[in-house]
């Protein structure tokens, strides 16, 4: 876990990363922005899970903690989409 930003971004959030839009069943990884504060615990920093849907602005993420499926409200700036390593053919 990153406990520091670089010096010169720090207190800096990116836009991009803040508005960035999810759709239902994408596979995102929690990875938390220090500048931002979150509510959620820190053990679950870099799970990854899948999105369930959205509540205002945050998204509700359903991932493994454990053994227990649980299910998280988190900001976007806190989410980082990774592919599922299937390439679209034609």
């Amino acid at each position: 876990m990153v406990r520091r930003k670089p010096i010169r971004t720090r207190g800096k959030i990116q836009f991009s990363k803040y508005f960035q839009k999810f759709k239902e069943g994408d596979n995102v990884t929690v990875i938390k922005e220090p500048s931002v504060s979150s509510s959620f615990p820190l053990r679950i920093q870099g799970r990854t899970g899948i999105v369930e849907g959205k509540r205002g602005r945050a998204y509700v993420i359903e991932l493994m903690d454990h053994d227990m499926e649980k299910r998280f409200i988190i900001e976007p700036i806190h989410l980082k989409k990774i592919s599922n390593g299937k390439t679209a053919k034609k």
